[in-house]
């Protein structure tokens, strides 16, 4: 029996709920999820507007994120900075240390190896 599909139109107009970060303008939100249990994947948007302070972000699983609008200045642990704009893509592997900041704001797409709201 065929799945059928699941379509979220606009969904990149969704309203994003607050990191809740202190000095940070930071949104996240889960758009959709899968329903596999062993092999479960969020997707959503991350918004990043400029900010008194950087986000700093460690992953407890593995994400894929493309910059669909604006622009970030996203660095690794280790002092790799990337200036990114719309179509760049990234894969942060589980346990990496990202810092993101932006000098207006941007807007990345993700997809994640975790649960629903385990942002």
């Amino acid at each position: 029996m065929a799945q059928a599909m699941t379509y979220y139109k606009q969904a990149i107009k969704t309203e994003l709920p607050s990191m809740n970060r202190p000095g940070i303008n930071a949104f996240l939100g889960d758009i959709a999820v899968s329903e596999d249990p062993d092999k479960t994947i969020a997707a959503g948007f991350y918004r990043m507007e400029k900010s008194d302070e950087p986000l700093v972000y460690e992953y407890h699983y593995h994400e894929m994120k493309i910059i669909v609008e604006g622009e970030m200045l996203i660095t690794d642990e280790t002092g790799n900075q990337v200036h990114a704009t719309v179509g760049d893509v990234f894969y942060f592997p589980k346990g990496s240390v990202i810092t993101f900041q932006s000098p207006s704001y941007g807007i990345g797409f993700f997809c994640g190896q975790r649960k629903e709201g385990e942002g």
